[in-house]
């Protein structure tokens, strides 16, 4: 019996070759879908593939009356009902080694940025000013970076800042093998309150939890060394916005540097949005070419393994699994 896959989101040719090639998979793949025509087609799959177009709720779960898997091209599933597939016995994966150099090198060249004022420079020459003095910057050699979560993306900014000779400290209590990788790229693993206090350049790359929303806030910032700089390509979410800002106008924090917010896009009159020290971009971490390669191939085999040959990996609501 075929195996009828929805793709609501563009994915590249080679992701669709993956999905030619398989046994007992046809598909429809039409492009960016609106809401009305995924609610008009989702009810005769058995598969879907999105990216974070479309947001898979209730009502879009209830009309999927065949639904088996959901695989999502990156990272995040903010954009499902984790609850609702679970109940409906709907397995949620996602693709998180596909785009992990992508903001892994995202990471750094944030931190880059903040350390050598390159956005503001570049500003103010293309304003016609030559104002060397006012964009003194500082190294990154001897400088201690604090990874929050260390994972795929944790561990890649790691190798590339040890390539910069910085001191690298990180916190992530939910990696079970957290001391070998950190032993591999000489990382020393250390409590959150340490990492708060000693890091020059604080980079997150945790998941949105109850226990890290909201983990940079008044009472954390204040722990933190005077002139910290943060960095933020993982969840907006894990910011208190109001928070970091009167941190920056107070020089607590030097400057920060932001791919995520909460929400987005951030609507007008964002506290972070602006300020002089704060160097923004528009959730770019998985957008290179590379990336989006990666993650749509990865999403069609994830698919095609689980339907057809019965294996799932990646699977975000594991309890799903269990039955």
């Amino acid at each position: 019996m075929a195996h009828h896959i929805l793709i609501t989101d563009p994915v590249p040719e080679s992701a669709l070759e993956v999905l030619r090639q398989a046994k007992d998979i046809t598909f429809d793949a039409p492009g960016k879908m609106e809401r009305d025509q995924v609610l008009a087609s989702v009810g005769t799959a058995d598969g879907m593939i999105i990216r974070s177009g479309v947001k898979v709720d209730a009502e879009i779960l209830a009309a999927a009356t065949r639904l088996k898997v959901i695989a999502r091209a990156g990272v995040g599933v903010d954009n499902v009902d984790l609850a609702e597939a679970s109940k409906r016995g709907i397995a949620v994966m996602n693709t998180p080694a596909g785009n992990s150099v992508a903001a892994a090198e995202l990471a750094i060249g944030l931190m880059l940025a903040l350390a050598r004022n390159i956005p503001a420079a570049h500003s103010s020459m293309a304003e016609g000013r030559w104002d060397r003095k006012t964009f003194m910057g500082t190294e990154l050699r001897g400088k201690t970076l604090g990874l929050v979560g260390f994972g795929r993306i944790g561990q890649a900014v790691a190798r590339r800042a040890a390539a910069l000779e910085m001191r690298i400290l990180a916190y992530d209590p939910y990696l079970p093998d957290a001391t070998q990788a950190a032993k591999e790229v000489s990382v020393e693993l250390v409590d959150l309150d340490t990492l708060y206090t000693q890091a020059d350049y604080i980079s997150l790359h945790a998941v949105t939890s109850a226990e890290t929303r909201g983990l940079i806030n008044q009472t954390s910032i204040a722990k933190m060394k005077k002139g910290v700089r943060v960095i933020n390509v993982a969840r907006g979410a894990l910011i208190v916005a109001d928070d970091l800002a009167a941190a920056i106008k107070s020089g607590q924090v030097a400057g920060a540097a932001l791919d995520v917010y909460d929400p987005e896009p951030p609507p007008a009159g964002y506290p972070l949005v602006g300020l002089p020290e704060v160097v923004h971009v528009p959730h770019l971490g998985a957008s290179t070419k590379e990336a989006q390669v990666a993650v749509g191939v990865e999403a069609a085999q994830l698919v095609v393994a689980s339907l057809v040959d019965g294996i799932y990996k990646n699977v975000v609501n594991q309890d799903v699994l269990n039955r």
